[in-house]
């Protein structure tokens, strides 16, 4: 037996408004088509669902027992259509982003603030990541995009990479070591001071190493951190010589508690990016937010 789901639709209706004439208009067809439909899944169903009175309809004992089952999916559908309806006015609907905290403080923030205004009824779900645990994510799926610090030259392979902005690493120090203003210090040199920079298996640690090693000598940082923004407290209370984005740097340079380094060899500008997997579809909130990044 394959009947029409409109049939079931009809039924629901008038076993609910318990007249045909309601159900018409509430479903926008005519009296004659409501009766059709009934009168063809009695035929289907081999069995009489309505008895016709002045007052309306009444349901049969076969009836009543369809209606508990068709109740429940009618409902379920309908509410399916409803959130849909809503998902495409982005009045519901969630998006999943993968941030490390440099992106996350000093480009994300912005831009989460103007779209939570936009549309507040959108949930985001914000996720902290090093770059290579957010590629993970992205192709695991467990995220929509991830906003991440690249080398310049870095590829991606089968995800989607869009370059947002520059990101320039410099190397500062506190009042301890204010004898080393004015002087011009090689990579090498740094090496003879207590080092402070990100830990190992994260990309800005990766690409220093790459730094270092281009210049024939290994980094070996004195203390190791697992977030970009404990290293300009640690460098300000003199624990050492501090490897970090300027970005992060500003406030302790404007402040007079740090200093930048001046280096002899150029620290290779990196990128913040927008990563996606172009080849899965993204909701219409994901698709949104990832437009709203693109027009900045």
């Amino acid at each position: 037996m394959s009947v029409s789901f409109d049939y079931y639709k009809i039924f629901y209706c008038v076993a609910k408004c318990r007249s045909i004439s309601s159900a018409a208009k509430q479903l926008y067809l005519s009296q004659p088509t409501v009766s059709y439909s009934i009168a063809n899944l009695e035929k289907e169903l081999g069995c009489t669902l309505f008895i016709r009175t002045k007052k309306g309809v009444t349901m049969t004992p076969e009836a009543e027992m369809l209606y508990k089952h068709v109740a429940k999916a009618c409902e379920h559908i309908f509410q399916a259509e409803e959130e849909i309806r809503e998902v495409k006015k982005l009045q519901k609907g969630i998006v999943r982003i993968g941030a490390s905290v440099v992106t996350l403080h000093h480009y994300l923030l912005p831009l989460l603030e103007e779209f939570r205004d936009e549309y507040p009824q959108i949930h985001l779900k914000i996720s902290n990541f090093t770059t290579p645990s957010a590629i993970r994510a992205i192709k695991s799926n467990l995220i929509d995009f991830a906003i991440v610090v690249l080398n310049s030259e870095a590829s991606l392979e089968s995800l989607a990479v869009t370059s947002l902005c520059d990101l320039q690493d410099i190397v500062i120090a506190g009042e301890k070591y204010e004898f080393l203003k004015g002087q011009e210090l090689s990579l090498n040199d740094l090496n003879d001071y207590p080092l402070i920079c990100m830990e190992q298996g994260t990309s800005t640690r990766k690409y220093l190493d790459e730094i270092f090693l281009s210049s024939g000598i290994s980094l070996v940082p004195d203390i190791e951190l697992a977030t970009t923004d404990l290293i300009l407290p640690m460098v300000e209370r003199n624990l050492g010589i501090g490897l970090i984005p300027e970005m992060f740097a500003k406030d302790g340079l404007e402040r007079g508690n740090v200093f930048q380094l001046q280096l002899s060899e150029n620290l290779a500008t990196r990128k913040i990016c927008l990563i996606y997997n172009p080849d899965d579809p993204l909701s219409l909130s994901a698709q949104k937010f990832i437009d709203k990044i693109k027009s900045v």
